[in-house]
Protein backbone atom coordinates (compact mmCIF):
# COMPACT_ATOMS: atom_id res chain seq x y z
CA UNK A 1 0.00 0.00 0.00
CA UNK A 2 2.79 2.45 0.87
CA UNK A 3 6.19 3.09 -0.78
CA UNK A 4 9.01 1.02 0.74
CA UNK A 5 10.97 4.18 1.36
CA UNK A 6 9.67 7.73 1.79
CA UNK A 7 12.78 9.85 1.25
CA UNK A 8 11.94 11.66 -2.00
CA UNK A 9 9.22 14.14 -2.88
CA UNK A 10 7.68 11.70 -5.38
CA UNK A 11 7.50 8.91 -2.78
CA UNK A 12 5.93 11.33 -0.32
CA UNK A 13 3.35 12.40 -2.93
CA UNK A 14 2.46 8.77 -3.63
CA UNK A 15 1.93 8.20 0.09
CA UNK A 16 -0.33 11.24 0.49
CA UNK A 17 -2.38 10.29 -2.59
CA UNK A 18 -2.88 6.76 -1.32
CA UNK A 19 -3.82 7.97 2.15
CA UNK A 20 -6.43 10.28 0.66
CA UNK A 21 -7.88 7.59 -1.61
CA UNK A 22 -7.98 4.99 1.17
CA UNK A 23 -9.51 7.44 3.64
CA UNK A 24 -12.29 8.52 1.26
CA UNK A 25 -12.91 4.87 0.38
CA UNK A 26 -13.15 4.05 4.08
CA UNK A 27 -15.69 6.82 4.64
CA UNK A 28 -17.93 5.82 1.72
CA UNK A 29 -17.73 2.10 2.59
CA UNK A 30 -18.32 2.41 6.32
CA UNK A 31 -21.18 4.85 5.75
CA UNK A 32 -22.82 2.44 3.28
CA UNK A 33 -22.88 4.78 0.28
CA UNK A 34 -22.06 2.24 -2.45
CA UNK A 35 -22.48 -1.51 -3.05
CA UNK A 36 -19.75 -4.04 -2.31
CA UNK A 37 -18.97 -4.32 -6.03
CA UNK A 38 -17.58 -0.76 -5.98
CA UNK A 39 -14.66 -1.79 -3.75
CA UNK A 40 -11.53 -3.87 -3.94
CA UNK A 41 -9.96 -5.43 -0.84
CA UNK A 42 -6.45 -4.77 0.49
CA UNK A 43 -4.87 -5.52 3.84
CA UNK A 44 -2.80 -3.30 6.10
CA UNK A 45 -1.41 -5.62 8.75
CA UNK A 46 -4.61 -7.07 10.27
CA UNK A 47 -6.83 -4.24 9.01
CA UNK A 48 -9.04 -5.09 6.02
CA UNK A 49 -9.31 -2.05 3.75
CA UNK A 50 -12.06 -1.53 1.19
CA UNK A 51 -10.82 0.70 -1.63
CA UNK A 52 -13.00 2.35 -4.27
CA UNK A 53 -12.54 1.20 -7.83
CA UNK A 54 -14.08 2.22 -11.14
CA UNK A 55 -17.31 0.23 -10.99
CA UNK A 56 -19.23 1.03 -14.19
CA UNK A 57 -22.39 -0.43 -12.70
CA UNK A 58 -22.41 2.26 -10.01
CA UNK A 59 -22.31 5.82 -11.36
CA UNK A 60 -22.02 7.29 -7.88
CA UNK A 61 -18.76 5.52 -7.05
CA UNK A 62 -17.37 6.37 -10.50
CA UNK A 63 -18.06 10.00 -9.74
CA UNK A 64 -16.18 9.88 -6.41
CA UNK A 65 -13.17 8.22 -8.08
CA UNK A 66 -13.06 11.12 -10.55
CA UNK A 67 -13.26 13.61 -7.66
CA UNK A 68 -10.26 11.95 -6.03
CA UNK A 69 -8.32 12.03 -9.30
CA UNK A 70 -9.05 15.74 -9.64
CA UNK A 71 -7.69 16.31 -6.16
CA UNK A 72 -4.55 14.36 -7.16
CA UNK A 73 -3.90 16.92 -9.91
CA UNK A 74 -4.10 19.80 -7.41
CA UNK A 75 -1.83 17.89 -5.00
CA UNK A 76 0.79 17.32 -7.70
CA UNK A 77 0.86 21.05 -8.46
CA UNK A 78 0.90 21.90 -4.72
CA UNK A 79 -2.15 24.13 -5.11
CA UNK A 80 -4.76 22.48 -2.89
CA UNK A 81 -4.87 23.52 0.74
CA UNK A 82 -7.93 21.64 1.88
CA UNK A 83 -10.48 19.22 0.51
CA UNK A 84 -13.69 18.40 2.31
CA UNK A 85 -16.52 15.97 1.79
CA UNK A 86 -19.93 16.81 3.24
CA UNK A 87 -22.79 14.40 3.83
CA UNK A 88 -25.98 16.44 3.91
CA UNK A 89 -29.62 15.73 4.54
CA UNK A 90 -31.24 18.85 3.16
CA UNK A 91 -30.88 21.47 4.26
CA UNK A 92 -28.41 20.54 7.00
CA UNK A 93 -25.00 18.88 7.20
CA UNK A 94 -24.86 15.51 8.91
CA UNK A 95 -21.12 14.77 8.68
CA UNK A 96 -18.11 16.56 7.20
CA UNK A 97 -14.63 15.19 6.52
CA UNK A 98 -11.69 17.56 6.11
CA UNK A 99 -8.30 16.79 4.54
CA UNK A 100 -5.77 19.57 5.02
CA UNK A 101 -2.48 19.65 3.07
CA UNK A 102 0.77 21.54 3.54
CA UNK A 103 3.93 21.42 1.41
CA UNK A 104 7.40 21.66 2.90
CA UNK A 105 9.62 21.79 -0.22
CA UNK A 106 12.57 20.17 1.56
CA UNK A 107 15.80 20.01 -0.49
CA UNK A 108 18.06 16.91 -0.29
CA UNK A 109 21.45 17.40 1.33
CA UNK A 110 24.76 15.66 0.67
CA UNK A 111 25.97 13.22 3.29
CA UNK A 112 29.74 13.55 2.79
CA UNK A 113 30.68 10.50 4.87
CA UNK A 114 28.71 8.05 2.70
CA UNK A 115 29.17 10.04 -0.52
CA UNK A 116 25.55 9.93 -1.64
CA UNK A 117 22.48 12.13 -1.45
CA UNK A 118 20.10 11.58 1.41
CA UNK A 119 18.07 13.60 3.85
CA UNK A 120 20.05 14.47 6.94
CA UNK A 121 17.98 14.30 10.11
CA UNK A 122 14.88 13.68 7.98
CA UNK A 123 11.73 11.93 9.11
CA UNK A 124 12.12 8.16 9.34
CA UNK A 125 10.14 6.21 6.72
CA UNK A 126 9.19 3.68 9.39
CA UNK A 127 7.68 6.40 11.59
CA UNK A 128 5.79 7.91 8.66
CA UNK A 129 4.25 4.56 7.76
CA UNK A 130 3.37 3.94 11.40
CA UNK A 131 1.58 7.31 11.55
CA UNK A 132 -0.26 6.38 8.35
CA UNK A 133 -1.44 3.10 9.85
CA UNK A 134 -2.58 4.87 13.01
CA UNK A 135 -4.55 7.47 11.04
CA UNK A 136 -6.40 4.79 9.04
CA UNK A 137 -7.12 2.69 12.13
CA UNK A 138 -8.49 5.72 13.98
CA UNK A 139 -10.70 6.62 11.01
CA UNK A 140 -12.07 3.07 10.78
CA UNK A 141 -12.80 2.97 14.53
CA UNK A 142 -14.51 6.36 14.37
CA UNK A 143 -16.70 5.26 11.45
CA UNK A 144 -17.91 2.33 13.55
CA UNK A 145 -19.02 4.70 16.31
CA UNK A 146 -21.15 6.98 14.14
CA UNK A 147 -24.92 6.57 14.07
CA UNK A 148 -26.78 5.55 10.89
CA UNK A 149 -27.23 8.11 8.12
CA UNK A 150 -30.62 9.47 6.98
CA UNK A 151 -32.03 7.90 3.80
CA UNK A 152 -32.01 11.19 1.85
CA UNK A 153 -28.24 11.70 2.17
CA UNK A 154 -26.24 13.67 -0.41
CA UNK A 155 -22.46 13.64 -0.79
CA UNK A 156 -20.65 16.74 -2.05
CA UNK A 157 -17.03 17.90 -2.21
CA UNK A 158 -15.11 21.17 -2.36
CA UNK A 159 -11.44 22.04 -2.82
CA UNK A 160 -9.78 25.15 -1.39
CA UNK A 161 -6.40 26.46 -2.54
CA UNK A 162 -3.32 28.43 -1.61
CA UNK A 163 -4.21 31.65 -3.42
CA UNK A 164 -0.64 32.95 -3.72
CA UNK A 165 0.49 30.05 -5.94
CA UNK A 166 -2.72 28.90 -7.64
CA UNK A 167 -3.53 30.49 -11.04
CA UNK A 168 -6.89 32.25 -11.01
CA UNK A 169 -8.16 30.19 -13.92
CA UNK A 170 -6.96 26.82 -12.57
CA UNK A 171 -9.50 24.04 -12.10
CA UNK A 172 -8.62 20.37 -11.58
CA UNK A 173 -10.06 17.93 -14.14
CA UNK A 174 -13.75 17.48 -13.46
CA UNK A 175 -14.07 20.61 -11.30
CA UNK A 176 -15.44 24.11 -11.77
CA UNK A 177 -15.53 27.36 -9.80
CA UNK A 178 -17.70 27.03 -6.72
CA UNK A 179 -21.01 28.78 -7.20
CA UNK A 180 -22.79 27.88 -3.98
CA UNK A 181 -23.56 30.39 -1.21
CA UNK A 182 -21.18 28.51 1.06
CA UNK A 183 -23.15 28.14 4.29
CA UNK A 184 -23.12 24.69 5.85
CA UNK A 185 -25.53 24.36 8.76
CA UNK A 186 -25.65 21.56 11.33
CA UNK A 187 -29.08 20.86 12.79
CA UNK A 188 -27.71 19.96 16.22
CA UNK A 189 -24.62 20.64 18.31
CA UNK A 190 -21.55 19.55 16.29
CA UNK A 191 -18.17 18.45 17.56
CA UNK A 192 -14.80 18.34 15.79
CA UNK A 193 -12.93 15.03 15.94
CA UNK A 194 -9.19 14.98 15.25
CA UNK A 195 -8.54 11.77 13.33
CA UNK A 196 -4.80 12.28 12.95
CA UNK A 197 -1.97 13.60 10.79
CA UNK A 198 0.91 12.25 8.74
CA UNK A 199 4.05 14.30 8.15
CA UNK A 200 6.91 13.56 5.75
CA UNK A 201 9.88 15.72 4.77
CA UNK A 202 7.72 17.14 1.95
CA UNK A 203 4.05 16.97 2.93
CA UNK A 204 1.73 17.27 5.90
CA UNK A 205 -1.77 15.83 5.80
CA UNK A 206 -4.32 16.30 8.59
CA UNK A 207 -7.73 14.65 8.82
CA UNK A 208 -10.64 15.90 10.88
CA UNK A 209 -14.32 14.94 11.13
CA UNK A 210 -17.16 17.26 12.15
CA UNK A 211 -20.53 15.77 13.06
CA UNK A 212 -23.41 16.25 15.46
CA UNK A 213 -22.50 15.29 19.00
CA UNK A 214 -25.52 13.02 19.38
CA UNK A 215 -24.36 10.92 16.42
CA UNK A 216 -21.11 9.84 18.10
CA UNK A 217 -21.65 6.82 20.36
CA UNK A 218 -18.38 6.70 22.30
CA UNK A 219 -15.70 8.92 20.79
CA UNK A 220 -12.28 8.94 22.48
CA UNK A 221 -12.07 12.19 24.46
CA UNK A 222 -8.61 12.77 22.98
CA UNK A 223 -10.19 13.10 19.53
CA UNK A 224 -12.67 15.80 20.49
CA UNK A 225 -11.83 19.44 19.81
CA UNK A 226 -13.81 21.76 22.05
CA UNK A 227 -15.87 24.75 20.90
CA UNK A 228 -16.80 23.45 17.48
CA UNK A 229 -18.91 25.64 15.19
CA UNK A 230 -22.67 25.35 14.84
CA UNK A 231 -22.78 26.75 11.33
CA UNK A 232 -19.92 26.45 8.90
CA UNK A 233 -19.69 28.53 5.77
CA UNK A 234 -16.80 29.44 3.50
CA UNK A 235 -14.69 31.42 6.10
CA UNK A 236 -12.52 29.66 8.65
CA UNK A 237 -13.68 26.05 8.83
CA UNK A 238 -10.25 24.60 9.46
CA UNK A 239 -8.65 27.10 11.79
CA UNK A 240 -6.09 25.97 14.37
CA UNK A 241 -7.30 24.75 17.75
CA UNK A 242 -6.31 27.89 19.65
CA UNK A 243 -8.32 29.97 17.20
CA UNK A 244 -11.52 27.99 17.48
CA UNK A 245 -14.26 29.81 19.34
CA UNK A 246 -17.86 28.92 19.82
CA UNK A 247 -19.71 30.71 17.09
CA UNK A 248 -22.86 30.59 15.03
CA UNK A 249 -21.35 31.26 11.64
CA UNK A 250 -17.94 30.91 10.03
CA UNK A 251 -17.30 31.50 6.35
CA UNK A 252 -15.97 28.76 4.04
CA UNK A 253 -13.84 31.13 1.94
CA UNK A 254 -11.42 31.20 4.84
CA UNK A 255 -11.80 27.47 5.39
CA UNK A 256 -8.16 26.49 5.57
CA UNK A 257 -6.65 29.53 7.21
CA UNK A 258 -4.67 29.47 10.44
CA UNK A 259 -3.13 32.45 12.24
CA UNK A 260 -0.15 32.69 9.91
CA UNK A 261 -2.41 32.71 6.84
CA UNK A 262 -4.56 35.76 7.58
CA UNK A 263 -5.82 37.71 4.58
CA UNK A 264 -7.96 40.80 4.23
CA UNK A 265 -11.73 40.51 3.84
CA UNK A 266 -11.50 41.85 0.29
CA UNK A 267 -9.48 38.85 -0.95
CA UNK A 268 -11.78 36.01 -1.91
CA UNK A 269 -10.74 32.43 -1.21
CA UNK A 270 -10.55 30.27 -4.34
CA UNK A 271 -12.95 27.33 -4.06
CA UNK A 272 -13.78 24.54 -6.54
CA UNK A 273 -16.61 22.05 -6.71
CA UNK A 274 -17.20 19.04 -9.00
CA UNK A 275 -18.73 19.80 -12.40
CA UNK A 276 -21.33 17.07 -12.01
CA UNK A 277 -24.15 17.27 -9.51
CA UNK A 278 -23.45 15.83 -6.05
CA UNK A 279 -24.40 12.24 -5.41
CA UNK A 280 -28.06 12.06 -4.36
CA UNK A 281 -29.18 9.16 -2.18
CA UNK A 282 -27.35 5.94 -1.53
CA UNK A 283 -27.30 3.23 -4.14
Amino acid sequence: LFPESITTEQQSLVLVKRLLAISVSCITYMRGLFPESSYGTRYLDDLCLKILREDKSCLGSLQIVKWIQGCFDALEKQYVNLGFYALTSNPTVTEMYQFKFKYKNKVPQMDISSNHREFVAGLCSKDVKQASRLLLRTLYLLMQDLGPLPNDITLSMKLLYYNHVTPKDYQPPGFKEDGSPGDLLFAGDPINLKVGSVSTDFHLMKVRVTTEKKRVKKADSNLIQKNGPTEISHQGLDCEEDEEEECKKINLLNLAFSQEEVIGPEKKRKVSEPEKLPLNNRE
